[in-house]
């Protein structure tokens, strides 16, 4: 057992077999905390904890699987190819949607934490935490913020997307695919993509497709709003 926990492809492996038993886990009780992704962190931590084996153990395989991020977005680029036709008839209103909805966002949060007055660092680590964790941590180093804190927040807010955001959206009489799947990605970048696309095809390229335009949108907009903020209050 230890030999096998010293190997790289131990971390792929309690990986994809958390994974594997936490989407099991959903389709026999559909509940919305028991969102895949979800799941499978708790169970990995419990799993390293419980057996006493450091994260950089885990990691030397676990870095594989993250190593496919960046391919598994530019993968979405096919279904993307698929829509092509139906996105183009809708892309002045889909990006229209996407910028608002991102600029939203990360003005919600500064204006709320600016009004519970907590410190700089905090706001600059929490600012875009609605865009994918490479993007984010990148803004969160231009601001000034912790990178792990933002890393943290990124993936907390892409699982509640996961696992709340369908139902919210269809409470409030939203059933359009292409609308949940927009929502989705805007909100809750990769993780809650991987949700639209459990809705639907055509949901999951908008998903996928909002992510990006967000990432880009946040990237670029997010350090001037924080400037603007802070000199706002000063």
């Amino acid at each position: 057992m230890q030999e096998f926990i010293q190997l790289p492809i131990f971390g792929v492996f309690i990986s994809i077999i958390a994974f594997a038993g936490a989407r099991e886990l959903r389709k026999k009780f559909n509940y919305a905390l028991l969102t895949p992704v979800l799941v499978a962190i708790v169970f990995i931590i419990l799993f390293l904890f419980i057996f006493n084996i450091d994260f950089d153990t885990y990691n030397r395989g676990g870095k594989y699987i993250s190593f496919f991020l960046g391919p598994s977005v530019v993968a979405l680029g096919v279904f993307f190819y698929e829509k092509y036709e139906e996105v183009k008839q809708n892309l002045k209103v889909f990006l229209l949607s996407v910028a608002i909805g991102g600029i939203t966002g990360v003005l919600t949060v500064i204006i709320f934490l600016l009004l519970l007055k907590v410190p700089d660092f905090i706001i600059e680590s929490l600012a875009a935490k609605s865009v994918t964790t490479p993007i984010a941590i990148e803004i969160t180093k231009l601001t000034g913020g912790i990178p792990e804190i933002t890393a943290g927040i990124v993936i907390a807010v892409g699982i509640f997307g996961n696992a709340f955001g369908p139902f919210i959206l269809k409470k409030l009489g939203i059933k359009s695919k292409i609308a949940i799947g927009t929502a989705l990605g805007t909100a809750a970048h990769g993780i809650g993509t991987a949700r639209a696309f459990e809705e639907s095809k055509l949901a999951g390229v908008y998903s996928g497709l909002a992510m990006c335009v967000n990432g880009i949108i946040t990237a670029l907009i997010t350090p001037y709003l924080i400037q603007l903020s802070f000199w706002g209050v000063s």
